[in-house]
């Protein structure tokens, strides 16, 4: 199990080395493209199947415990150390990043974007993943930041090279705002480790804040609470978002949505709640304000984006949801009680697993119309999906039901939860305020579904008959393969949420209680 956690995370970067290599005789295929992409498929599926194992082997009687654990002194005068483990919060995020990064090399080899060597797409691919698993299973604070920031750097390549139209101000805005959030960041975690005298996660949660003044916390919480909330994205601080997705190609989309998001809601899990309670207790009802303003804002942007004649990007409307669904995370990380921590973990992957879905759909679709303009996409009676492409259609339903909460899917049971928390928040925190974010965030539930369902009917209702001819390919053998898992895996967590439930409960349980349950 520990060599399995240090593989995970470091097979990836020897990946992408070996990627920049001329193929071995033999292996090269029909082209060296065709061998670099093979090559992709091979390492991330290799990195699943260690991730499988982990899942296989770990102790699922005991989730609250640190398993796999790596711990070797790295950098003594700092006390930093390589710390690796995972328990119940981090192996499920850990295994839908390896999951989601092996059906987007497995996408992009049949489907590989315009842009550059395909050699430096994977690298960059491999290096991504790299960093994100890294996130997920580092328990040092210096590791977690190199892990945030190692990221940064591929994201904005796999946008600037391989994007559409204005891709390079979008790279550069992606880049520029994760950065200044980033070195906010990095002071509030000196802080912490200075102040306490450790860098050590585990430590640090253990000792509950019972190190560092309120003034200390309070200074942490801002300063850390600001880098985290521009990865998620908060509202206000979304704004690199849209631009950033509508540029992307479909993988980067699918990626910095299904995985690069959650990492800033991880770090309010794993370093705020733990180390600075009283400072996430002082700042928890504003964190709850901006959610709920954000939930209610990205549905009425999704809404306007809607709307006939305005040329609102797909891609665009489903970024502007995610501002909507990281919303109802960030509500219940708020309400700082174990209901609403579990539905925020929970959100976290339904919002992994569905946006996954619908980004690669809108991908498809805009391989198929040469576009993702609604209107373009509706036509002047209606696209008429069902009729044109059946399969692909029926998908974009799905996906677009699972997104709204439909009941008896992944998306309902994190939003549930999360407005369940508001209603009954942690000791000492507003009641009337949060109840107020409550009936807020139900409100975005319904603008939520108002917008989803109208652009199921825009694009997959009318007369196929009607409007000029037009000829779709329906859903391919290798776009099966890419969604079927996210497909069946939305339907799973919605039927038998206590799977996922089980893992994250008894860690918030003890994360919540510092270290003490």
């Amino acid at each position: 199990m520990q060599f399995l956690l240090a593989f995970t995370v470091a097979a990836p970067l020897l990946g992408a080395v070996a990627a920049l290599l001329p193929a071995p005789p033999g292996l090269k295929g029909r082209s060296p493209e065709q061998a670099v992409l093979r090559h992709g498929v091979t390492v991330t599926g290799v990195i699943l199947a260690a991730a499988v194992a982990l899942t296989l082997g770990f102790d699922h009687d005991a989730p609250s415990r640190f398993q796999a654990t790596t711990d070797i002194s790295w950098i003594q005068a700092l006390n930093i150390r390589i710390h690796l483990g995972i328990d119940g919060i981090s192996l499920p995020l850990l295994l839908m990043t390896a999951l989601l990064f092996f059906l987007c090399a497995v996408y992009s080899y049949f489907k590989l974007p315009d842009g550059p060597s395909p050699k430096a797409f994977v690298a960059l691919l491999l290096v991504l993943e790299s960093g994100t698993l890294a996130t997920f299973a580092v328990l040092d604070l210096m590791l977690f930041f190199l892990a945030f920031e190692m990221v940064l750097i591929p994201m904005y390549f796999l946008i600037a090279r391989w994007g559409g139209a204005q891709r390079q101000a979008a790279a550069w805005k992606f880049i520029l705002y994760t950065l200044l959030g980033s070195v906010v960041m990095l002071l509030g975690l000196l802080l912490i480790g200075l102040n306490s005298g450790t860098f050590d996660m585990v430590a640090l949660a253990s000792d509950n804040g019972r190190g560092l003044t309120h003034t200390t916390q309070v200074l942490a919480v801002l300063a850390i609470g600001i880098g985290l909330a521009v990865k998620t994205p908060m509202w206000p601080l979304h704004s690199w978002l849209p631009d950033a997705h509508t540029a992307a190609p479909t993988v980067g989309s699918v990626l910095l949505a299904g995985v690069l998001l959650k990492m800033g809601t991880y770090g309010f899990v794993r370093i705020l709640l733990p180390v600075t309670p009283d400072g996430m207790h002082t700042f928890a009802p504003y964190l709850g304000a901006f959610a709920a303003v954000g939930i209610v804002y990205g549905s009425l942007a999704c809404l306007a984006l809607t709307r006939k004649g305005v040329k609102g990007d797909l891609k665009r409307l489903i970024a502007y949801s995610s501002v909507g669904h990281m919303g109802f995370v960030l509500l219940g990380i708020a309400t700082m009680t174990p209901t609403g921590v579990n539905g925020a973990l929970f959100a976290n992957i339904a919002h992994g697993l569905i946006t996954g879905l619908l980004f690669f759909l809108v991908g498809a679709l805009k391989d198929r119309y040469g576009s993702s303009d609604l209107d373009t996409l509706a036509g002047a009676t209606g696209a008429a999906l069902y009729g044109r492409a059946p399969r692909l259609g029926a998908l974009l339903a799905f996906a677009a039901v699972a997104s709204l909460g439909l009941p008896g899917l992944a998306g309902f049971w994190g939003e549930m939860l999360a407005l369940f928390g508001a209603f009954d928040p942690a000791e000492g925190l507003s009641r009337p305020a949060f109840l107020t974010y409550m009936a807020v965030g139900a409100f975005g539930t319904l603008l939520t579904a108002a917008y989803l369902l109208i652009v199921v009917r825009r694009v997959c209702m009318g007369d196929p008959k009607a409007g000029p001819e037009l000829t779709l390919a329906d859903v391919q053998r290798y776009e099966f393969a890419a969604w079927t898992p996210l497909v069946a895996l939305t339907v799973l967590a919605g039927l038998w949420p206590a799977t996922l439930l089980g893992l994250t409960d008894p860690a918030v349980q003890k994360l919540l209680a510092g270290g003490n349950a």
